[in-house]
C-alpha cells in the first residue's frame, strides 16, 4: 500500500492507485474466500502459554539488544508510524510499497538505517516483519510473499472491514483474526498485536503518566516475546493475552480496540 505523504505534518492520504487496487482485491477475494478455506491450514493450536504475562525464552534473539532488521509490507498511517518508532528506537527499517518512489519522505523521517523498495524485497531483509495492509490484501500478501517469510516472525495488525473489504471481512471476523490470518501466512511464527492501537497514538507515544497497553496473541514464544520488545520499543507496554485464536478479544468492535487502556485495564477488561 502507497501514501502521498506520511507523518510529522505530512498528508496522510492514499493515493488513487492504493484505493482502487484495495477495492480491487477486496473483489477478488470475496468471490474466493469461504469459512470453510478459513479453517484449512489455520495456525496451530494455543500451546499452554500462560495468559497475562508474557512466556520466559532464552534465544539469543530475545536476550540480543541489538538492532533488529525489519521489513514493513504496508507503509501508510500505521506500517509509517510504527516504522518510525522503531526507526527512533534503533532498528532497521526496510519500508516498501508497489510505489516505493512514494517513500521518500517517510525515509528521510526515519533516519539513516532505513530504506524502502518493493514488498519482496522487504520480506527478504526482515528478521521481523510488519504486515500493515487493508485486510483484504492479506491473502495476495500470502500468496505472493509466505514463501520469502517462512519461519520468521510476521506480525499481523490489519482490520478486517465489511466496508472496505467486503463479505470477506464478516468471514474473518466471525473466525478471529489470528485463526484467519493463519491461513493467509501458512509457514510465518504469527503474532496479531498492534492491531487495536490507532496510528495517532502511536504518534503520540509514550503517554505520560501510564502507558497504553498493546495486546499479543501467538503461538509461537520467541516471536510473543520479540513482539514485546518492540511493543516497549514504539512507547507502549506489552499485554499478552494468548494464543493466536485469543486475538479475537481485541479485533475491531470489541470493548478494548482503540480505548487507549492501560495494561492493568487490558488485564482486567480481558480477564487476564
Amino acid at each position: 500500500m502507497c501514501w502521498r505523504r506520511y507523518w510529522h505534518g505530512i498528508h496522510l492520504e492514499p493515493s488513487k492507485w492504493s484505493v482502487a487496487w484495495e477495492e480491487t482485491l477486496a473483489e477478488s477475494y470475496n468471490k474466493q474466500i469461504t469459512r470453510k478455506n478459513f479453517l484449512q491450514g489455520a495456525g496451530a493450536a494455543f500451546a499452554g502459554l500462560a495468559t497475562g504475562q508474557l512466556p520466559a525464552v532464552s534465544q539469543a534473539i530475545i536476550n540480543s539488544q541489538e538492532p533488529l532488521r525489519i521489513g514493513i509490507i504496508g507503509s501508510g498511517r500505521i506500517g509509517g508510524a510504527v516504522g518510525l518508532k522503531w526507526a527512533e528506537a534503533g532498528h532497521h527499517i526496510f519500508f516498501s510499497s508497489r510505489h516505493p518512489e512514494e517513500l521518500t519522505d517517510l525515509v528521510a523521517s526515519a533516519g539513516e538505517h532505513a530504506q524502502a523498495g518493493l514488498p519482496d524485497a522487504a520480506a527478504r531483509f526482515g528478521d521481523v516483519i510488519l504486515i500493515a495492509v487493508p485486510y483484504a490484501a492479506l491473502p495476495q500478501v500470502g500468496r505472493d510473499y509466505s514463501s520469502l517469510m517462512q519461519g520468521k516472525i510476521v506480525i499481523d495488525c490489519g482490520n478486517p472491514r465489511a466496508d472496505r473489504d467486503g463479505p470477506m471481512a464478516d468471514a474473518a471476523i466471525a473466525l478471529g483474526t489470528g485463526v484467519a490470518s493463519a491461513n493467509f501466512l501458512p509457514g510465518v511464527r504469527l503474532v496479531r498485536s498492534f492491531s487495536c492501537v490507532s496510528w495517532i497514538q502511536v504518534q503520540q507515544a509514550p503517554r505520560s503518566p501510564e502507558r497504553i497497553g498493546i495486546p499479543i496473541a501467538a503461538d509461537d514464544e520467541e516471536a510473543a516475546r520479540v513482539t514485546a520488545r518492540l511493543v516497549e520499543d514504539t512507547g507502549f507496554d506489552p499485554v499478552f493475552v494468548g494464543g493466536l485464536e485469543r486475538a479475537r478479544e481485541f479485533d475491531r468492535g470489541t470493548p478494548v480496540y482503540v480505548r487507549g487502556m492501560s495494561a492493568a485495564e487490558l488485564r482486567e477488561t480481558l480477564g487476564l
